[in-house]
């Protein structure tokens, strides 16, 4: 098809993914336009205002690292800063900000009409232009065609979407918004594609001035020296931060949920899409966890701006008049005026075997999609899926190998490899445990992994680059002298080491080793170890440097599990190979890897049904060369 192109990338869909996906595409010069239904919608937040959490957060430092813009925006006026899981492991701990609604996305909005290369239009995408199993652009709400060389989707949860309240089923969209209607059907039945109905929902927003929080446990900010971009330098005080609040169900609650379970668009038969198995209804925690008397709930501020209170944790689809009910059961809400009542919403999203691990569809070349679309939950996970099609839709153009990054090498990698080879049937939620590398993948030290990544792309300056290789020149630098340095019987820290329980020195020691040991930190231990003036750190540096220190045998033996896996992955296997037709495979393993089209035999061994004699058959034929 010979045509003149108006853009080279068009991302539609103004969600996390697409903020994220357009911006990068922009940076890396290309010539962008976003198509959003409502601008000032852009970066909006219908669920929970807040950014990180477990996985999440690293999640959000790796989108940083890269040279994507989530972090930046989460730092920039957040109502609250926690470092989550700080009596657990450094391989889990992460941070988690609790924003504000109205000035996140308008802080966005105005970084995107102020980012060049990139245009804006407020339109509905009703339809695909292709030939073959090529795209060339979009087709708008009035049969408008737009040419562009590649385009990303991220629709978000907008694709036919319906909300759900006790046994009515509107179309809408997130927030009183319009749905996408059109852009579904043109996909499933001009296009081919396999949709799939997800569904998820969100709680009550409560008027402030009717709580009373004396029946409540305050929950603080514990964070004021750190955030969410390596680039930030300005962070508000403990003092300074919004508290949160927490109270829990009753008995009472559960009477009510239970005698009106069936009024409830979920077990009332209106929910046709499966729900996130992490973030469930209230109603679904009460039916799968029957043996508990009581459930957590957080009294959460949405802005600065506004009395609502996010009711964290009391999502539901119940009619609002026994929402009512279930609210003023609540220990401090008997008096609760309820400014926004809880829904359920469904939509469409993709089949994950439809798309590669550079989220370019299979079906179509200059095809990338993004975010709740890709079957995933969540703002962080949207913004790394956006990210990631942005900077793979511009290589595309380009002729450039797309970036895909390892289960070693970033969360967003273990996301995607799970999504493609692993696939899901409800909204997938990034979770630590999904990671089997989480010394490698830690919240301290994502710009180590991935700011070298993001300056080969191109999205990392060179002002950027420099700070970086600085601050890790002078952490190995430190880390060779706390290996060379030794202290002895005669060492003031003997004193101090006194007091914090241990015995003297009597011979001499690696400073490394003392640093090893339970409740001594490298603030402490630097006093008595000569670190040259040109070497300090800020806080998070110095942070790294104990994590290595204390961890590095730990993290060594990931790296051997690494190096062992890596090898699996030179084992390539061929696009083309019909697996049915190899003698041994379990019928399930045949099907699965039909439908997968594995890339090497590591990617094989990760798909559900397959089991390790499938593998060894696998490899058998590989030695062979019968594959």
């Amino acid at each position: 098809m010979n045509v003149k192109y108006d853009y080279d990338v068009i991302v539609v869909g103004g969600g996390h993914a697409g903020v994220e996906a357009c911006l990068a595409s922009a940076k890396l010069n290309k010539s962008t336009l976003l198509v959003t239904l409502n601008f000032n919608m852009v970066a909006n937040m219908p669920c929970n205002p807040s950014i990180g959490g477990s996985a999440k957060g690293i999640v959000v430092r790796e989108i940083d690292a890269l040279g994507g813009f989530m972090g930046k925006a989460a730092d920039y006026d957040y109502l609250q800063m926690k470092m989550l899981n700080t009596a657990k492991g450094v391989g889990v701990r992460c941070l988690r900000a609790q924003e504000d609604k109205l000035r996140y996305p308008k802080y966005i909005q105005n970084h995107i009409k102020e980012t060049k290369n990139l245009d804006v239009l407020e339109d509905e995408v009703k339809g695909i232009i292709f030939e073959n199993d090529m795209i060339y652009g979009v087709i708008l709400s009035n049969e408008r065609k737009i040419y562009a060389k590649a385009v990303v989707l991220s629709t978000g949860t907008y694709m036919n979407s319906e909300i759900m309240v006790g046994h009515s089923k509107v179309s809408g969209g997130p927030d009183g918004e319009k749905p996408s209607v059109g852009l579904s059907d043109y996909l499933k039945d001009v296009m081919g594609f396999d949709l799939i109905r997800l569904k998820t929902g969100t709680p009550q927003r409560i008027a402030k001035e009717t709580i009373d929080y004396s029946k409540a446990e305050i929950q603080l900010g514990n964070v004021e020296d750190e955030g969410f971009s390596y680039e930030t330098n300005k962070f508000k005080l403990i003092k300074d931060q919004e508290p949160c609040y927490l109270i829990y169900t009753n008995e009472e609650t559960h009477k009510i949920i239970r005698d009106n379970l069936y009024e409830s668009a979920m077990y009332g038969g209106i929910v046709k899409g499966v729900g996130p198995r992490y973030c469930p209804s209230i109603e679904d925690k009460l039916v799968r966890f029957a043996d508990k008397t009581r459930h957590q709930l957080f009294l959460e501020p949405e802005s600065y701006d506004t009395n609502s209170i996010y009711l964290q944790g009391f999502s539901t689809s119940m009619p609002k008049e026994v929402q009512e009910k279930m609210v003023h059961s609540l220990k401090g809400l008997e008096n609760a005026k309820i400014l926004k009542y809880a829904y359920a919403i469904e939509y469409d999203a993709f089949e994950t075997y439809d798309y590669t691990f550079s989220l370019m569809t299979k079906k179509y070349k200059g095809l990338f999609i993004a975010g709740q679309i890709c079957g995933t939950s969540g703002y962080e996970e949207a913004g790394g899926l956006g990210l990631i099609a942005g900077i793979n839709a511009s290589r595309y153009i380009d002729n450039l190998e797309p970036l895909i990054l390892g289960r070693d090498e970033a969360y967003i990698g273990v996301m995607i490899d799970d999504l493609v080879t692993k696939g899901t049937k409800e909204p997938y939620r990034l979770l630590s445990s999904r990671a089997e590398y989480r010394l490698l993948l830690r919240s301290d030290n994502a710009d180590f992994r991935l700011t070298e990544i993001g300056r080969n792309i191109g999205l990392i300056d060179e002002d950027r680059y420099l700070k970086f290789k600085d601050k890790y020149e002078k952490i190995n630098k430190i880390l060779d002298i706390l290996r060379t340095t030794y202290l002895g019987e005669t060492s003031p820290i003997n004193e101090a080491l006194l007091l914090k329980g241990y015995e003297r020195l009597s011979s001499g020691v690696k400073a490394i080793d003392i640093l090893k040991r339970n409740g001594i930190s490298y603030s402490f231990l630097k006093n008595y170890v000569s670190i040259p003036s040109d070497l300090n750190l800020d806080k998070s540096g110095e942070d790294e440097v104990e994590i290595i220190a204390k961890y590095e045998g730990y993290i060594e033996g990931e790296r051997k599990e690494v190096a062992k896996f890596k090898k699996l992955e030179t084992l390539k296997l061929k696009s083309d190979i019909d697996y049915s037709l190899i003698d041994g495979l379990a019928l399930e393993a045949r099907q699965k890897l039909n439908k997968v089209k594995p890339l090497n035999i590591g990617q094989a061994s990760r798909i559900s049904g397959v089991n390790p004699s499938d593998i060894a058959i696998l490899i058998m034929n590989l030695k062979n060369k019968k594959i």
